[in-house]
């Protein structure tokens, strides 16, 4: 039966763990923490406890209200109307609903109220619901101006609840939903400081939006052409220098066709960049999917059939290497329609072109298709607005430090613009096309490389320009503020204390793992790689993440939580080498995917509970028993097979069935102690806890050895 955690449960019901945690205990279910698992029927005694709850606490306040109840009124003469009744009876449901509020509030159940105004007694009642926006993980300040009350207030609310805080603490969501209820108040968190100000300085105007080149994105099984396609389409390679075979990072690249622009978005097709590919549809108007003719569809042509679909994106099927002998285009176009995927020529709606990229046949026919598509879609940008963008790549390069990749999906670009891009600012410093070249402005649709960011942000964030430099430093610094208050809280969740609770209490195991990269697409698509292992025993647990060299503060985390440290592409300072070697922390380099995948689940496996193997050693009969003072019977053997060890066990078989297994407590040649015997040697043999042995029979010599599990 399937097996859900306490906290799961609290998040489903709304109720804090520690609050669920009674109820199961009070309804006979024994757990201990948060962490502890439950099976799923007893959700239904949950529901149970809380019907009981709101029943019982409706039915105590109707006797209340029915004991203070005032005796009835005569009856008013005829003509006149009575409000009364009516009044006293909305006090009534209103008690009420006070009453199980007060109830549901003792078992921390956060929720959305609303907020009740009355004008006068001739109106209606108007309902209102109240609502808050902060950032996460605001500080008391923040929360006080938002509910327009008192400081002072809110660290008495926080003392109430147990905590100890100042007025520039920051505090975590549930507290804020808690204190913002006990107002009247639900919360919104923000996606990020300034998210809503930025989306007011980043609208288009209808009246200055023009056309735009179509962002193109092509998919696709590995080795099935892609990389080769954009060759053809460029006239020239890109591939050179990248490891196993495999395009290692997203490139973006702009194609003049000579009838009009295309970008194109390169993703790689290795399974283990399923997140670079999601990513890449995410920003994508059109989804060129590469189909080999002699290989068909295969695993990794379904997810980009399927991340364009949730993307809402149009595909282009790309039939390659048609020129080849075992090329069956016929049966990739019946694959296709399984998939849901109608040609042009079949009647449906999607277009299709067969292709050689390596011998560019029909690679023009390719690219009128996309323009055509493009021109269909009627595709448009407002090239005056400020501007706005998804950073596709940030990596640190020796001698221009901080370089971010971008497609601009607004505005346009220029030198000295300065932008938000994520928990990060920085003054456009240069921008550089794909081929390396300065440009001095960049418009919508233009992939480009910028020179001036203060930090490195994460793959797929938000791009934005700003009006000035004060604005930008203050959201990146909150920003940043912000991630900081998050890691540290996270940091202190995961510590060995923890861990070895969880394994004591027979909860599911987990391999703490730092991860670091030099672009940040490569820790997503590493990431995104180690979350398709499968074990029902063990966890991954990614303590931290981030872009760049290994450092000191990298291997203190590490030891800290006793994680184990992976480098792809990224190298160690020489200080964070020596720190880990006096730390002990397991430190290790990637250059290709897979085998850092290999490794971690060989490291996974360590976790597991080893598997007790027994290991037949020898046979012996025996011949002749001895009686030694202070020990008892001892057995004069003959080996029979095999070879009779001290560190062993063995099992004592008289009339084939088993009577005594212990451990072999001593081993003696003649008057000596020996640690083995082999066969056609005689020796004397005690089993401990065993004295009672008898000519005839027969010790079975064994060795217990501990194996690891694997993981598939």
């Amino acid at each position: 039966m399937a097996k859900i955690r306490v906290y799961e449960l609290s998040r489903k019901y709304n109720i804090s763990s520690d609050a669920l945690i009674k109820i199961l205990v009070k309804e006979g279910i024994a757990v201990k923490s948060h962490m502890s698992t439950v099976e799923e029927r007893v959700e239904i005694l949950i529901e149970q406890h809380l019907s009981r709850v709101k029943a019982a606490t409706k039915k105590e306040v109707k006797k209340k209200v029915e004991k203070k109840r005032p005796p009835k009124a005569p009856r008013p003469p005829r003509g006149r109307k009575e409000r009364k009744p009516e009044k006293r009876k909305e006090a009534d449901q209103k008690a009420v609903k006070e009453s199980v509020k007060r109830t549901l509030a003792k078992l921390d159940i956060t929720r959305k109220t609303r907020r009740r105004k009355h004008r006068d007694e001739t109106t209606a009642v108007v309902e209102e619901e109240n609502v808050i926006r902060l950032p996460e993980f605001a500080t008391v300040a923040e929360v006080a101006e938002q509910l327009k009350a008192d400081p002072v207030e809110i660290i008495q609310k926080c003392l109430g609840l147990g905590l100890m805080v100042t007025m520039n603490q920051r505090l975590a969501a549930d507290v804020i939903r808690m204190i913002a209820d006990e107002y009247g108040f639900a919360v919104e968190f923000a996606e990020s400081y300034g998210h809503e100000l930025l989306r007011e300085k980043r609208r288009a105007k209808p009246e200055q939006m023009a056309g735009r080149p179509p962002v193109v994105t092509i998919m696709g099984h590995v080795d099935h052409g892609k990389t080769s396609l954009l060759d053809a389409i460029r006239k020239s390679k890109i591939i050179a220098g990248e490891k196993g075979g495999i395009t290692q990072h997203i490139g973006a690249y702009e194609v003049d066709t000579g009838r009009g622009l295309i970008t194109f978005i390169d993703t790689p097709g290795h399974e283990a960049f399923t997140a670079m590919r999601a990513r890449g549809a995410q920003v994508t108007d059109i989804v060129i999917l590469v189909v080999a003719a002699d290989d068909g569809i295969m695993p990794q042509t379904i997810e980009a059939i399927n991340h364009a679909r949730a993307a809402d994106v149009p595909l282009i099927i790309a039939i390659n290497k048609v020129d080849l002998p075992q090329a069956n285009v016929e049966r990739v176009k019946r694959e296709l329609l399984k998939q849901n995927i109608v040609l042009e020529e079949y009647g449906g709606n999607v277009q299709g072109v067969e292709i050689a990229a390596k011998l560019g046949t029909n690679i023009e026919r390719l690219l009128e298709m996309i323009l055509f598509q493009a021109e269909l879609m009627d595709l448009k940008a407002d090239a005056e607005a400020p501007v706005r963008g998804v950073v596709l790549e940030a990596r640190k390069e020796e001698g221009r430090g901080n370089v971010v990749t971008v497609l601009i999906q607004q505005g346009t670009l220029r030198l000295g613009d300065v932008f938000i891009a994520g928990n990060h600012y920085g003054h456009v410093r240069a921008l550089l096309n794909e081929r390396d070249k300065k440009i001095d402005e960049a418009p919508p649709s233009t992939p480009v490389v910028v020179l001036g960011c203060a930090g490195l942000p994460n793959a797929g964030e938000n791009f934005v320009q700003v009006d000035d430099d004060r604005t930008a430093r203050e959201i990146a610094f909150k920003r940043q503020q912000y991630q900081r208050e998050k890691d540290r809280r996270v940091v202190q969740r995961i510590t060995l204390d923890d861990l070895y609770k969880q394994i004591k209490e027979g909860a599911v195991k987990e391999l703490p793992l730092i991860i670091k990269a030099d672009m940040d697409g490569s820790v997503g698509a590493l990431i995104d790689s180690l979350s398709s292992i499968e074990s029902d025993e063990v966890k991954i647990n990614i303590i931290h993440r981030g872009v760049g060299v290994i450092n000191e503060s990298d291997v203190l985390l590490a030891s800290a939580s006793n994680a184990v440290i992976i480098g792809f592409h990224s190298n160690a300072t020489p200080r964070a080498q020596q720190l880990a070697k006096s730390e002990k922390v397991d430190l290790r380099h990637y250059d290709i995917i897979y085998r850092a995948i290999d490794d971690i689940k060989a490291a996974m496996a360590g976790l597991l509970e080893p598997v007790i193997v027994e290991k037949e050693m020898g046979e012996a009969e025996v011949r002749q028993v001895f009686s030694v003072s202070k020990v008892g019977g001892v057995a004069g053997c003959y080996v029979l097979s095999g070879t009779i060890t001290r560190n062993g066990k063995a099992r004592v078989r008289r009339g084939g069935n088993v009577i005594h297994q212990g451990a072999i407590s001593s081993l003696k040649r003649f008057k000596d102690d020996v640690r083995e015997v082999q066969a056609g040697f005689e020796c004397g043999i005690g089993v401990s806890g065993f004295s009672d042995f008898r000519e005839g029979d027969r010790l079975e010599a064994f060795v217990e050895e501990a194996q690891s599990k694997k993981i598939e």
